[in-house]
């Protein structure tokens, strides 16, 4: 049989259940604290970078989800646990009208989660500011009402079958008294017309539920609130035409073979398919009309500040460029190129006039992220504060309303979700410098092979299998990237690298964008081929063939593709 503590364990998980269902709700309607949000990302902040290298290397995009689905479920314990303790309050309070009853149950998790998450913001910094206690403070309030009342409900309901301590189950006890009765001749005990059967009432319910909408109805005009930061969908509108690639690909080219199609056609990724690595379980949603642009810091004309609209009101630049980010493996799939509209960041630097000791750029976000970049890097030409990706505004996952595209640094050196930008008179370690990533972090010069095999096939559009056969001819294509360095020679080897002959390349989009590369093969024997390729920058540096991991520089060596011709 199961015992008292184990039923009363399993109700407050199912309450527990509903109200994280609410807050997560809450969370993704209304920019609510998410509990399990906060602690899967207090863990990654507090997690070392070589640890943390090594479960991005491992599960890839899957490694922060895993550890916020162990968080849920650790929030589930929780609840749970508090079940047991608040049905010995219960059991003496049960005969308090529901409204107390209600409170006890509601107000004891709400402060226990008040607790554990203010502790979580102290200790996180992806969640900075000091309206954060106030957000905790705010929205926690709702979910454990709901528990609260999940709780109060599901008590009643099993006050029959959950008796105190020591005392007999109802349903055995009933089977006692129906026996004696039997033996005595007289009617059998009915618990269904026992008036001591607790039920909740219609006007329970009823107050019940009012309470629990009166609470959510604050909750939605507190939004009005000063600390409070309203979240939207990114204003809309219409996609435009990109402009067309820098070069057209002459007629008996090899990229214009009907194999390469695809490949070709891909050279620019679309949004949906554009690569995503952020600390971020559910994606920051920012409102443009409330959203703020602040400069400040060493500034002959500053502090500054800009909306939305004023941003978009100043001449624009555009940027084809790639991003990759550092935790790309050599055979992996986090690279991607856009085409990117904004306003140059130089342009805003010169207005507020840099003061000679500023030697770094911050930007701070709205998920709390921050990074710096030096300062000559954001008066490149190249550098731009993107607020539209491939002719459209900028998707949330990729930084709306703003973000910063760096030319020849890794991914996390551009900023999304930009809310602040601070020139200052030091080298600035951002949020994954310290913790040991790289902090001049420039791409390392690398090469990728497409096809044959699977590399990068997330990338790119309908790319057919390419199975090389004896005699015919098999093109080997792919990608080199090398930053704003650009590519000036590819070369490829199909017995292992003992020898090398040069690739066919596909000149860029623009300096800051990978190369496509090709090489017409046709295999003479059958066999096994080890095909790998490398890359040589413009500055004249060969890519490394040395194997290193991704931590703290970026993984470096080539790329090696076995196929089989039969």
């Amino acid at each position: 049989m199961v015992n008292r503590e184990t039923r009363t364990l399993v109700l407050g998980l199912l309450a527990g259940g509903v109200a994280l269902i609410v807050a997560a709700a809450f969370r993704i309607i209304a920019g609510g604290l998410f509990v399990p949000e906060l602690a899967s990302q207090t863990v990654f902040s507090l997690t070392p970078g070589q640890i943390e290298s090594s479960s991005v290397a491992t599960l890839g995009s899957l490694a922060k989800y895993t550890a916020f689905t162990i968080a849920i479920i650790i929030n589930l314990v929780l609840y749970g646990g508090l079940a047991i303790l608040l049905h010995k309050l219960y059991s003496k309070l049960s005969g308090k009208n529901t409204i107390v009853n209600l409170v006890q149950l509601s107000f004891i998790p709400y402060l226990v989660m008040v607790a554990i998450s203010a502790i979580l913001l102290q200790l996180s910094e992806l969640l900075t500011g000091s309206s954060e206690i106030q957000y905790a403070l705010l929205f926690l309030l709702l979910p454990n009402v709901v528990y609260g009342r999940m709780l109060l409900y599901l008590f009643q309901r099993g006050a029959a079958t959950i008796p105190p301590e020591g005392v007999k189950p109802l349903n055995a006890l009933n089977a006692e008294i129906n026996s004696e009765a039997g033996q005595r001749g007289e009617k059998k005990f009915d618990p269904s017309s026992d008036s001591s059967v607790r039920r909740i009432s219609r006007k329970q319910f009823i107050t019940v539920a009012a309470a629990t909408i009166g609470v959510g109805i604050f909750i939605f005009w507190a939004r009005s609130f000063p600390f409070y930061s309203k979240s939207s969908t990114p204003v809309s509108s219409p996609k435009v035409p990109l402009p067309p690639p820098s070069a057209r690909i002459p007629a008996g080219s090899i990229f214009a073979q009907d194999t390469l199609t695809p490949f070709v056609a891909s050279e620019l990724t679309p949004n949906e398919k554009f690569y995503r690595i952020d600390t971020n379980i559910i994606v920051p949603s920012v409102d443009a009309n409330s959203w703020r642009l602040n400069v400040k810091g060493l500034l002959r004309n500053g502090p500054v500040q800009y909306t939305y609209h004023e941003l978009k009101a100043m001449p624009s630049v555009s940027e084809y460029a790639t991003l990759e980010c550092i935790s790309d493996k050599v055979e992996g799939d986090l690279i991607s190129t856009a085409y990117w509209r904004g306003v140059s960041l130089k342009s805003i630097l010169e207005k507020a006039q840099v003061l000679p000791e500023a030697i770094y750029i911050v930007f701070r976000c709205s998920d709390g992220y921050d990074v710096g970049i030096p300062l000559d890097r954001g008066l490149m030409d190249g550098t731009i504060l993107a607020y539209e990706m491939n002719g459209v505004p900028l998707p949330a996952e990729h930084g709306f309303p703003l973000r910063a595209i760096v030319p020849g640094l890794y991914g996390m050196m551009n900023a999304k979700w930009i809310t602040e930008i601070e020139l200052v008179d030091r080298v600035y370690e951002g949020f994954w410098q310290r913790r040991g990533w790289a902090n001049n972090a420039k791409y390392q010069t690398h090469s990728k092979i497409v096809f044959p095999g699977d590399a990068l096939r997330n990338r790119f559009e309908e790319l057919s299998a390419n199975t090389a056969a004896l005699g015919s001819k098999s093109p080997i294509a792919g990608v080199a990237f090398a930053g704003d360095r650009g590519i000036s020679k590819v070369e490829v080897s199909i017995d292992g690298g003992n020898t090398w002959q040069s690739a066919n390349i596909k000149d860029p989009l623009s300096n800051n964008c990978w190369v496509l590369w090709a090489l017409d093969w046709i295999p003479q024997n059958k066999g096994k081929y080890n095909i790998v390729v490398r890359a040589t920058d413009k500055a004249g540096n060969l890519q490394t063939a040395e194997i290193r991991d991704i931590y703290p520089n970026g993984s470096t060596g080539y790329h090696l593709v076995e196929e089989t011709v039969s």
